[in-house]
């Protein structure tokens, strides 16, 4: 992925958008050639240590970022409300005040990735024409920019951090002047630039941090003061450093002294105040101070990130698990985030099936190892990933001395250098193993290992849950095609295509439901319906009321008769639900059809002369099936001529929250005109994928397309004017 020498890079028009739009910080996310990931490669205004948890953000997820590029649309987060209201997973791991805007980089050729501002809390909550506008082209701007390069952008380990300038160059004439100023304060004062570092330190600040001032400068504060090695304080400096407001909070130097800090950020960095706790003259405390003890004395500094930054990934993660419904979902998140937020290259995820592990999912690995991973016994010892799951106890390798080391008969995993063994248990019950594996030598810190550790518990409760899902799923889904024609007559003169789609979410079993009974050679009846519920109370009356349409049907009745006595056979029934059904008789020698309704959706005709912006069918309704009302069904007679398309349906291929169902109606009518000259098994699909454009819906579809063919296609004689 490496750009030739010479290639724009977008750091310099990062910068210069941060101060135009007097932005605290901002970014730049790439897409990566090799998978849909992006890649955040430069930075200012915040500390690497603030972004590490978002280096990659994997474009199926949902975030700002990744709803940006994917949907190629301006988003705006306006403050923590408006965070917590559209990206609660987010807010979760971000519970800080400020703005973010996020913009497409749209080039020429393609999108390559996305543009990240934030402003403080204090900035207004909504964006004006004018500002979403010059976001926009801002972000434009740097994708012409990327264009100019032959390749994807280079992609490094960790994204460069730009220091921005925005000193008037008065000030550096006083610097010595005010340093003289603050040395003569009784008051501790240290300075921070936006990565933490420490740039200054009076004499009063050093003393009371019990540290000489050349050991101090340069340094990350909990780095060089191991009493302030703690998640707190470094997330009293996330809060400073993104929401741009003063912080304070008091911190217990072993062993007996307690020190007030106060933090004043500002675009430059932030300024620190430290006093005895209790003492006299202090300026005011910001709110929201707090008591911080000092961490364990065996805790040590991680190695790539802060221990607060890896309470914000683990929190990130463990809400997005808790948004899983499938394997699929459990499999997709570890594969998409999981591993790169641990910086793997490989990943094997095996679930616990009939004493076996069997592999459910893997990136990275090899088709021979993956074929020996599978189907091992949950009790053998014999592999790493074995004794891992009959231990209960987490294996991490540095390399394969330390594999061979612990572990002498164990077969290499593959051709990996190090490894995360971790079993996956819940409620002292195996449910499976997760594996990810480095394609070089890699340390585990501390840090690594609890968080595996604990990311293991939840991914094993995911797992479980959703394999407990698809079971049900697998069932309800089984016993729904059960009950619906698994092939439809075919009939000389007229071409069918037929779509179910159960929901997309839950496990419920729906009551929808659609039929196509042959009559004669030449006369069909086409019936949909849906069943009040979603259970398998639904389901079964369901199967009951289409065999009572089909018994009543081959009789030879009309569509009134067919629907009167079916209402009646239900009221025998003594069921508390209720059925819509449309009857359609079609005969087509005659090119005529006669239409009953029970109370359910209007059909659709569509035909390049009469109606060729397609017809929703005005036919009076009946009552619905089983109220128990001995009430007519008007019959409704329409032409049915050569080249015409019918359109049987149910209401969760239009109805939507929010939209008024007829509008809907006139909405799939148009859609039907549209694509007319397409196949029926392409058309129908169209319908479907035109209706519901995010793929998700939350009720059950079933879909009937019937068109009539051209009489010197067909075996029998048409009538005349065919």
């Amino acid at each position: 992925m490496e750009r030739p020498r010479g290639a724009a890079r977008p750091d310099g028009a990062l910068a210069a958008v941060v101060r135009r739009t007097g932005a605290s910080a901002g970014g730049v996310y790439v897409l990566s050639g090799d998978e849909p990931v992006l890649h955040l490669v430069v930075m200012c205004g915040v500390s690497p240590v603030v972004a590490a948890p978002w280096r990659r953000v994997p474009l199926a997820t949902v975030g700002p970022v990744s709803d940006a590029v994917r949907e190629d649309r301006l988003v705006w987060v306006g403050g923590q409300d408006d965070m917590a209201r559209m990206y609660p997973r987010t807010a979760a791991a971000l519970p800080y005040r400020f703005a973010m805007a996020v913009a497409p980089l749209d080039g020429v050729r393609q999108c390559w990735g996305a543009l990240l501002l934030l402003w403080p809390a204090t900035r207004p909550a909504a964006l004006t024409r004018r500002e979403r506008g010059h976001l926009v082209s801002s972000a434009r701007r740097i994708g012409r920019l990327l264009d100019e390069g032959a390749r994807q952008p280079a992609v490094p380990e960790e994204p460069r951090f730009l220091h921005l300038d925005r000193t008037d160059v008065g000030l550096e004439q006083s610097a010595l002047a005010a340093a003289d100023l603050v040395e003569r304060l009784p008051v501790g004062t240290v300075a921070l630039d936006l990565e933490g570092r420490v740039t200054y330190v009076n004499t009063a600040a050093a003393d009371l941090l019990g540290r000489a001032t050349g050991r101090l400068l340069g340094t990350l504060p909990w780095r060089s003061l191991p009493w302030l090695d703690d998640p707190d304080v470094e997330d009293q400096y996330r809060t400073a450093v993104l929401s741009r407001e003063p912080v304070a909070y008091t911190v217990l130097r072993p062993p007996d002294r307690w020190l007030d800090f106060r933090l004043y950020p500002d675009d430059s960095g932030i300024s620190v105040l430290i006093t005895p706790s209790g003492g006299g003259g202090q300026p005011p405390r910001p709110t929201g101070t707090r008591a911080l003890a000092p961490p364990p004395a065996a805790a040590g500094p991680e190695t790539r990130q802060g221990a607060a930054g890896r309470i914000h990934q683990l929190l990130h993660l463990a809400a997005a698990l808790t948004e899983t419904v499938s394997v699929r979902d459990v499999i997709d998140l570890v594969t998409d985030q999981v591993m790169p937020a641990f910086g793997a290259q490989g990943v094997f995820l095996s679930a616990a099936d009939a004493g076996r592990l069997k592999g459910t999912g893997h990136r990275g690995y090899h088709a021979r190892v993956v074929e020996r991973l599978d189907g091992l016994p949950l009790d053998t010892g014999l592999t790493p990933a074995g004794h891992a799951l009959a231990t209960g106890v987490p294996e991490f390798f540095t390399d394969p001395v330390e594999m061979a080391r612990a572990q002498p008969p164990a077969a290499p995993l593959g051709v990996e250098e190090a490894w995360a063994l971790l079993p996956l248990v819940t409620r002292g019950r195996p449910v499976g193993c997760l594996i990810l594996s480095y394609d070089h030598p890699h340390a585990f810190t501390a840090g690594d290992r609890a968080a595996l550790t604990s990311l293991a518990g939840l991914i094993a409760q995911a797992l479980d849950r959703a394999r407990l899902y698809d079971a049900k799923h697998d069932l309800a889904h089984d016993l729904q095609q059960a009950l619906l024609p698994h092939v439809l007559p075919r009939f000389d003169g007229l071409d069918v295509a037929a779509r179910y789609l159960p929901a997309t979410h839950g496990m419920e079993i729906g009551g929808d439901f659609y039929d196509l009974i042959r009559l004669t050679d030449t006369t069909a009846a086409a019936i949909i319906g849906d069943v009040q519920g979603h259970n398998a109370t639904a389901a079964a009356l369901m199967g009951q009321v289409r065999t009572a349409l089909h018994a009543h049907a081959t009789t030879g009745a009309d569509p009134a008769e067919v629907l009167s006595r079916t209402n009646r056979v239900l009221a025998d029934f003594d069921s508390e639900l209720f059925v819509s059904c449309l009857y359609a008789h079609l005969d087509l020698a005659r090119g005529s059809i006669r239409l009953a309704s029970a109370g359910h959706l209007p059909a659709i005709l569509h035909h390049p002369r009469d109606h060729p912006r397609g017809r929703v069918v005005d036919a009076e309704p009946g009552p619905l099936l089983g109220i128990g009302v001995d009430a007519p069904f008007p019959i409704t007679t329409l032409p049915l001529p050569p080249g015409t398309t019918l359109a049987l349906y149910t209401d969760g291929l239009v109805e939507t929250p929010g939209t008024d169902i007829a509008r809907a109606v006139t909405t799939l009518a148009r859609h039907l005109a549209d694509a007319c000259d397409q196949p029926l098994d392409r058309l129908i699909d169209n319908l479907v994928r035109r209706a519901l454009p995010t793929g998700r819906h939350t009720d059950d579809i079933a879909a009937l397309l019937l068109r009539t063919r051209h009489p010197a296609d067909c075996a029998y004689p048409g009538r005349s004017g065919w």
